[in-house]
């Protein structure tokens, strides 16, 4: 079964169990991978939550409701709707119901508790008023929709794996085992991301506060950034096929196209930008 696995160009004819093997480890690939669908969103629940169990439960929640829908997609293709889903319609349309999701979460925290002074360490506390921290089922929905999208993890599913199932019974399977492995990730880096925020050397309702502004920040400019870049797309529908290819024979890092820009956009120069920025603020206004 081992000599089966492929996960750059799997073929068709796979036994049940390779099938499923070749869905989760391809899930694995994906969460690691800078993943438009994935990494804004986990990042921003993640830091927001501001503990391991936050982004821990983050990550899960987010994984579970792509699980969920990846399954539901997996049968679908194997009852013959696997052509609407290819269509490249549908994936700029997923980028506008996925921008306006975030900029929903992200005005969400930004409009809230936006009183910020600092007047010295001994009095500081009853100074900061938080944002509030994002609801598990906001990243659910988030999870439902990002799943919608395609991409080539999502072509092979749908054209290879789906139909290998050789049962309508069986068919929502590869596609959960697929979402499990993305899971495995997801829940892991989101654990990873709530940790990181609580080793930052600052006050803890400062930080708390950074980190929720962060993910406000995150969410609000990415949602702005994915609803144009899905507006384009349906303007300019060419625009989908742009990318550079690379050596790599992994997916979503040999051809990079828009939604590796959005993850850059989204995650480095807004999420890692802001977080950088409030943290080096916070120490300035601390110093003696």
């Amino acid at each position: 079964m081992l000599a089966a696995i492929d996960l750059w160009n799997p073929h068709t004819g796979l036994p049940i169990p390779a099938v499923l093997v070749t869905a989760f480890l391809l899930g694995m690939v994906h969460g690691v991978t800078p993943d438009e669908h994935t990494w804004p969103i986990t990042f921003s629940y993640a830091i927001g939550a501001y503990s391991v169990r936050g982004g821990l439960i983050a990550g899960l929640t987010f994984s579970l409701a792509f699980t969920l829908q990846r399954a539901i997609a997996s049968e679908l293709a194997y009852l013959a709707l696997g052509r609407w889903l290819e269509n490249p319609t549908v994936e700029a349309w997923v980028y506008i119901a996925v921008g306006i999701a975030m900029f929903v979460a992200g005005r969400y925290i930004r409009t809230r508790g936006q009183v910020f002074h600092l007047h010295g360490l001994k009095a500081h506390h009853h100074h900061f008023e938080e944002p509030p921290a994002l609801p598990p089922q906001m990243a659910f929905w988030h999870g439902l929709i990002a799943g919608w999208g395609f991409g080539a993890f999502a072509l092979i599913i749908y054209t290879v794996l789906a139909p290998a199932m050789h049962s309508a019974w069986l068919a929502w399977m590869p596609g959960a085992l697929f979402g499990l492995g993305t899971m495995v990730v997801q829940a892991s880096v989101g654990a990873l991301f709530g940790h990181w925020m609580r080793t930052i050397r600052l006050p803890e309702p400062l930080a708390r506060r950074i980190a929720r502004k962060t993910a406000g920040n995150t969410l609000f400019f990415g949602g702005v950034a994915f609803t144009i870049a899905g507006m384009l797309s349906l303007v300019f529908p060419r625009l989908s096929d742009f990318a550079i290819v690379t050596p790599l024979h992994i997916h979503n890092l040999h051809t990079l196209g828009l939604g590796f820009l959005l993850v850059m956009v989204t995650v480095l120069v807004v999420g890692i930008g802001t977080l950088g920025r409030s943290i080096e603020q916070a120490k300035r206004q601390l110093r003696p």
